[in-house]
């Protein structure tokens, strides 16, 4: 059946069912899955799950009061962050985002130009550090020594962010590891910055978000989902957590390195 005709039969242009069968609209109703469904003669269960979707895709996240400061591209990564189960992130230039102290963050955007409202995006950046509150969430930092070393904001800020490091490690549900500069060889050498976030499994498995990986490069940023796209940083991030110190020899470098900021 072509576009045209099922367009037809459910009284729309082809152009707003192109726009629906692409994700180009924003709206979604629900009378206008059932017409398609009964047109594509489609199942209960599947029809269930689409009007199920349909409901979903009306709601706004709480990042949509932000959106206005949020680039696309930002919009969809806390997106996908605020719904995850698992975030692991190799990071050999600075600190994630959900272990950042104001002070870090700012120092870090006037750096790279001072956007229009920074203190809307230090308040976005505290709603989204919520998530480690949350024991349904789990956070692998793996992190390259020179992060510590990188002097972001003073040494007044940096010994407050390993304070910081200090304490949000404690978190039952947070894990930081530093891979050591004199660690052998590891595949996080070779491979940009990237957070893998796992997402938690629907009852309905047709519902349950596949994993995807996030790279981002001064060029852009990049998501990858397919599956040997995702193993491959599978296996990137057990080789680094392979030459990573433990957690408490981990705390036991972060404690010396605020010392050296402190003194």
């Amino acid at each position: 059946m072509s576009r045209m005709t099922a367009a037809r039969s459910c009284e729309m242009g082809s152009q707003t069912l192109w726009r629906l069968e692409t994700g180009r609209s924003s709206e979604v109703k629900r009378v206008t899955v059932n017409l398609l469904c009964n047109l594509y003669g489609v199942g209960d269960e599947d029809r269930e799950v689409l009007l199920w979707l349909a409901g979903e895709s009306r709601k706004d996240g709480w990042w949509q009061s932000f959106v206005g400061g949020l680039a696309p591209d930002a919009e969809l990564y806390v997106g996908l962050e605020g719904t995850a189960s698992q975030l692991a992130t190799w990071q050999m230039a600075v600190l994630p985002g959900l272990l950042q102290i104001p002070e870090y963050r700012r120092a870090i955007s006037e750096a790279q130009g001072e956007p229009d409202d920074i203190d809307s995006e230090i308040r976005l950046l505290e709603k989204r550090q919520e998530r480690l509150a949350d024991p349904n969430f789990t956070l692998v930092a793996l992190l390259n020594e020179s992060v510590l070393h990188q002097n972001i904001g003073g040494k007044h800020v940096m010994a407050r962010q390993m304070i910081h490091l200090l304490k949000v490690g404690e978190l039952p549900n947070v894990s930081i590891r530093v891979v050591r500069s004199d660690a052998s060889v590891h595949w996080g050498l070779f491979a940009k910055d990237f957070v893998l976030m796992e997402f938690p499994e629907h009852l309905n498995p047709v519902l349950t978000e596949p994993p995807v990986v996030y790279v981002e490069s001064l060029a852009g940023v990049l998501y990858l989902d397919k599956p040997a796209e995702i193993e491959l940083y599978r296996a990137t991030r057990a080789d680094i957590e392979r030459v990573a110190l433990g957690e408490n020899d981990t705390r036991s470098l972060i404690e010396a390195i605020e010392k050296e900021y402190g003194s």
